[in-house]
């Protein structure tokens, strides 16, 4: 009998997550932060000498969503935080590569996604009025990533991911810096809303 494949990965922390059955006490902050700092968005293709991480378009994601629910509870902006935390061990796929792969890849984002809520203090599925604010967000986010930094003209980015309220974005500028610099601000963010936490 064949052996099955590993479906584990080991994290820097020492924890084994396993991808198909993940379990919270597996899952550290610092082994999410660590691995979106390295994860790149647009798969590379951006402008300037380093690449976009997912640690920097959560942080940005989350500013957003505090702009469009300012009285929203520290937990769904903790929640915004870590709305792209599993491609910490996942990675990032574009959206056509995600069509192309199928349900498997949401399948495992879910589980996931699931079991990190769970080790933050966060419901495993959040209410649909939060997902759909925190989508709203990670389109807006996109849209200024595609046109700052991935080279997209603001009309193709409009067609693509809406047009944003000016109002939302009004000031926010995005900066490429080091993964070091990335993970080291989204631990930091995590640790403040964590503590802002009932």
């Amino acid at each position: 009998m064949a052996k099955p494949p590993r479906a584990w990965q080991r994290m820097l922390s020492g924890r084994r997550l396993d991808l198909l059955d993940p379990t919270p006490v597996d899952i550290e902050i610092e082994d999410i932060a660590h691995g979106l700092a390295f994860v790149a968005r647009w798969n590379g293709q951006t402008r300037g000498d380093h690449a976009y991480s997912v640690a920097e378009h959560s942080l940005l994601v989350e500013t957003l969503f505090g702009r469009i629910r300012p009285d929203g509870p520290a937990k769904w902006r903790l929640a915004a935080l870590l709305h792209d935390a599993p491609e910490y061990v996942i990675g990032d796929m574009i959206s056509p590569v995600k069509a192309a792969v199928g349900p498997g890849y949401g399948e495992l984002d879910l589980r996931l996604t699931a079991a990190i809520h769970i080790r933050f203090g966060l419901p495993a599925a959040l209410p649909i009025s939060v997902k759909k604010q925190i989508k709203k967000a990670d389109r807006i986010s996109a849209w200024m990533e595609a046109t700052q930094i991935a080279g997209f003209s603001e009309t193709e980015a409009t067609k693509l991911f809406g047009n944003p309220d000016p109002a939302l974005t009004q000031g926010l500028q995005i900066v490429l810096r080091p993964a070091a610099q990335a993970r080291h601000d989204f631990t930091e963010r995590h640790a403040a809303l964590l503590e802002q936490l009932p």
